[in-house]
């Protein structure tokens, strides 16, 4: 996890302006930091906040190398592949650092290209002097983060945070827009430092097997046995994401989805040789069901475990910093990032781990909410999921990047490898249904080998705030009395007048509105939608409450 910010054609001259604004996102890279001019162009200024992970000494960045002096490479994200694809090419590294494998691969074939080659995570900005380009890139489901100031005259501003751009939109009067993920942007680059869009380019679609995939060896050898390639898939995801110079850990909050990254983590990690013990880490009020299952887990596993609790008025206090660090006031966002907010300030203060293993995706690939229930037919459920996994940029893998990012963590999220989603997309919509009364059914079926307690794994899904809650009284009702006391009647009658883009249809998400436009004035189109159930014509609210088969399908 780092931060990039780039700034073009700024003829402002102002230094302590572009510093103040370039540290808005330090979080993102506690290690060090750097702010240079590019050479012979005027006004271009780009700056680095690194999370050191792997080559300490020559990862540093701006990256530049001797081979390709003129290239200045920003990049934030790992690249799975790079060795296999510096042995396939025979490009020759002068660092240890993934990220250079851009570079060889820029030189190689193009921008697009090396996009569409790169099994692995990213958002970049690379400036090649000789050409005079500059090109954006994103990875296909927008893990990484980016966002893009830009105006008519040439003036463009880049930063991985649009914390990082407010200032200067104050100054420029231009919208702040996200990357759009899966693509690359390319751009004039003239000698005042000024840009002009060239083309915008998209490399790689959901459902579709990436170009990297033609790589020899870049395939895991699976049998044809649908449950076995997921088991294969879903291990060699977690496998190749262990490559780390840092102390590796993982959230666990007892469901599916993180026990099994979890447990495949400490396996493999005793396989390669890592001789330190992972660290799992969960959280929760006291008497949280999501605690007691983690702890089963853990002990199962062999993993040193970490409980985290807070009390209510903690969860409430931590809303604000919540919200701004998100960038976002979707409800059920903000919900589920408080714990893992709060988690994440434990392993920074706590523990040495720095990169996290998360369970995200899984819910989106796999048909794992619980409306999916409800969906009216296969195509209808594959559908949904096509475009849950098209849109988790702006909600539940937002949510993991910023909420640990905020801690200077690094998080990776297995269950959106490429290969998997590939392959999960390829499957009859039939396949991915719920069945037995089960949600991710295929999932569970394929570990259904000893590597989890069979409680653990076939425990049913439950919404966050019921498994971070205590045995008293649930997250969501303690948010819920809180909003009561903050937001009146006629607030919540009046805000389609004050927020004429996605007003507000309850109380809490008129609470959560108010804190965003603090910070991010004028930036609702950050989020498009509010994150509702589908298929439930009369629900306002994201909870699995108001879902009627709720603790009654399993």
């Amino acid at each position: 996890m780092c931060g990039i910010w780039a700034l073009f054609g700024d003829d402002t001259g102002d230094i302590s302006k572009q510093y103040r604004s370039a540290a808005k996102i330090s979080h993102r890279g506690p290690d060090s930091f750097r702010i240079e001019s590019v050479n012979h162009f005027g006004n271009c200024c780009l700056a680095f906040h690194r999370l050191a992970i792997v080559d300490d000494l020559y990862g540093m960045q701006p990256m530049r190398i001797k081979t390709y002096p003129y290239v200045w490479l920003l990049y934030n994200g790992e690249i799975y592949n790079y060795r296999k694809v510096e042995k396939h090419f025979g490009f020759n590294y002068l660092t240890e650092c993934d990220g250079e494998s851009i570079i060889h691969l820029y030189m190689k074939g193009g921008i697009q290209y090396a996009a569409s080659m790169l099994d692995g995570v990213f958002a970049f900005c690379l400036l090649d002097t000789m050409a005079k380009k500059v090109y954006l890139g994103r990875d296909t489901f927008g893990v990484r983060p980016m966002f893009k100031l830009s105006d008519e005259e040439g003036f463009m501003a880049v930063c991985s945070e649009a914390k990082g751009l407010v200032d200067i939109q104050k100054h420029k009067k231009s919208e702040i827009v996200p990357f759009p993920p899966g693509y690359v942007e390319t751009f004039e680059l003239q000698p005042n430092g000024n840009v002009a869009l060239v083309e915008s380019e998209k490399f790689h679609s959901l459902g579709t097997s990436p170009k990297w995939m033609d790589v020899p060896e870049s395939l895991v050898s699976i049998g044809q046995d649908v449950e076995e390639n997921i088991r294969e898939l879903i291990t060699d995801a977690v496998k190749k994401r262990l490559m780390s110079d840092r102390r590796i850990g993982c959230l666990l909050s007892g469901g599916l989805d993180s026990s099994v990254v979890a447990a495949l983590v400490c396996k493999l990690c005793k396989e390669s040789g890592i001789n330190y013990p992972v660290q799992t880490f969960s959280i929760g009020m006291e008497g949280s069901t999501d605690i007691a299952a983690a702890r089963k887990v853990a002990a199962h596993i062999g993993s040193e475990h970490h409980e985290v609790t807070f009390t209510p008025e903690e969860g409430v206090q931590a809303v604000e910093e919540v919200i701004y660090h998100l960038e976002s006031y979707d409800i059920t966002t903000v919900r589920a990032s408080v714990g893992m907010y709060l988690v994440s300030r434990y392993i920074t203060k706590e523990t040495d781990s720095v990169v996290i293993f998360s369970g995200e995706g899984a819910d989106e690939v796999a048909q794992g909410y619980l409306y999916f229930y409800k969906a009216p037919t296969p195509e209808a459920g594959n559908e949904e999921s096509m475009r849950l996994m098209r849109d988790l940029h702006m909600f539940d893998v937002l949510r993991a990047d910023r909420t640990t990012a905020a801690h200077g963590l690094e998080l990776r999220v297995p269950f959106l490898d490429h290969q998997l989603t590939s392959f999960y997309a390829s499957l009859d919509p039939i396949l991915k249904q719920p069945k037995n009364k089960c949600e991710k059914y295929l999932i569970r079926k394929a570990f259904d080998n000893g590597l989890l307690p069979s409680e653990i794994l076939w425990r049913p899904k439950e919404a966050f705030s019921d498994g971070v809650s205590s045995s008293k009284k649930s997250w969501f009702e303690i948010l819920q009395d809180h909003i009561e006391t903050q937001v009146t009647d006629s607030q919540l009658e009046e805000s389609p007048q004050k927020f004429p883009f996605n007003p507000p249809l309850t109380k809490e998400g008129y609470f959560y509105r108010e804190i965003f436009e603090k910070y991010y004035h004028g930036n609702s189109h950050w989020i498009p939608y509010i994150w509702l159930p589908k298929w439930l014509p009369d629900c306002s609210d994201p909870s699995a409450r108001c879902l009627a088969h709720y603790r009654t399908r399993c």
